[in-house]
């Protein structure tokens, strides 16, 4: 028998092929799979699994988790990482590393591996997060060791050694998936003037397949997290892929960007974040009514840092893990029902309403009962501004 080996597997090309190339090294290859929301058949990866050559396929149901204490914890903190990328395949790594450390630890190895490639930021994310729960374990990755330099060649190295897969060469897109939202990346899109192909989406309408009619929601929350859809309680993972239904037939979260990646290059990548972006609108709006202005306004420069120390890698820091505390700390009041409209594409907030409002009608109308007395504003102006006066 060889070294036993714990590989963080997704059930695609680059780890498929991970699979054979490792058990040809001699190693002892156990797959791991953590559902994290894929949406798939488990049984047909782990067939393939065992046909690339694994001697063992382990499946953790991580989705509950995933939602509490990853999703939930970005949507409070308000984190978008270049105004557009939502974290989805990020805010995974974390867990997924986490449940890998354990397996190996269950299974006895001292080795793991991943199918990250030398370029993208999933091998930081992973290696660093392995490090942080157990630096004893070695990393090793297939993808910036062996011969093959292109998927193509990938792809014919699965043909050659019978390793059933459903990429081809003609649309040899890689593309991961979560319960918050999916990356597709590669292939044509790798030419940033080049207008993706409808058929890449998977979970969102274009604009002229969606509804002719707009479609309202209610979403309340409860301590900045998500905890009824129109009126209905429902745990956190049913809500999400309830409202990534709703939102997603609507032509919402379809975000094209040009990224820039933590190892230096830029990246064209295509995201799908119906329910994800929908919530952020929703969590936003309703901090606009519950937060007062100095702790709303600071409170966007710790979303900025959360955003990148997740995309970074950067989840079991103690920075991470302070900043938690300030932003469950901001989300005491963030308590209320927030209404949205949905309409081809398009997400507006409609109304907002909350019992730890700070709103006060009698200050802010220019009609009968109001309370606010403009006589002070003169001398708030001449106070205000006297520093500026030449």
């Amino acid at each position: 028998m060889g070294k036993k080996l714990v590989l963080a597997y997704s059930g695609g090309l680059d780890t498929s092929v991970a699979i054979r190339w490792l058990a040809k090294k001699g190693y002892d290859v156990v797959a791991y799979m953590a559902d994290v929301g894929q949406g798939v058949s488990f049984d047909a990866y782990k067939k393939r699994a065992m046909a690339a050559g694994a001697i063992k396929v382990r499946i953790d149901d991580l989705k509950k988790e995933f939602v509490e204490d990853f999703i939930f914890k970005s949507l409070k903190a308000g984190a978008v990482y270049e105004g557009g990328y939502l974290l989805a395949t990020a805010l995974s790594r974390p867990l997924i590393a986490k449940g890998l450390v354990k397996a190996a630890h269950d299974e006895g190895a001292g080795l793991v591996a991943h199918g990250c490639t030398g370029k993208g930021n999933d091998q930081v994310r992973f290696e660093v997060s392995i490090g942080a729960l157990d630096p004893k374990l070695k990393v090793i990755a297939p993808l910036r060791e062996w011969e093959l330099r292109t998927r193509n060649e990938e792809i014919e190295y699965a043909r050659t050694n019978h390793i059933p897969i459903q990429t081809t060469k003609k649309k040899s897109y890689s593309i991961d998936v979560n319960l918050w939202g999916i990356s597709i990346e590669s292939g044509p899109l790798e030419d940033p003037y080049h207008e993706p192909d409808e058929d890449i989406y998977k979970i969102t309408r274009g604009i002229g397949s969606s509804s002719a009619k707009p479609v309202y929601i209610e979403i309340e929350f409860k301590n900045g997290a998500p905890v009824k859809l129109n009126g209905k309680a429902m745990d956190g993972v049913s809500l999400i892929s309830r409202l990534a239904k709703i939102a997603g037939d609507a032509g919402i979260g379809r975000s094209d960007m040009i990224e820039n990646r933590l190892v230096g290059i830029k990246s064209r990548e295509i995201y799908e974040a119906p329910a994800a972006w929908t919530l952020m609108a929703a969590h936003k709006a309703l901090e606009g009514l519950t937060l007062d202005r100095e702790l709303a306004h600071f409170k966007e420069s710790i979303a900025l840092k959360y955003a990148e120390l997740v995309y970074y890698g950067l989840w079991y820091t103690p920075l991470r893990e302070a900043l938690d505390k300030f932003i469950d700390d901001t989300q005491r009041k963030v308590n209320g029902t927030v209404r949205l409209k949905l309409h081809k594409g398009n997400c507006v907030v409609t109304g907002r309403k909350s019992p730890d409002s700070l709103y006060r009608k009698e200050l802010a109308t220019y009609e009968e009962g109001d309370k606010f007395d403009q006589s002070l504003a003169k001398g708030f102006i001449e106070i205000w501004g006297l520093p500026y006066k030449k």
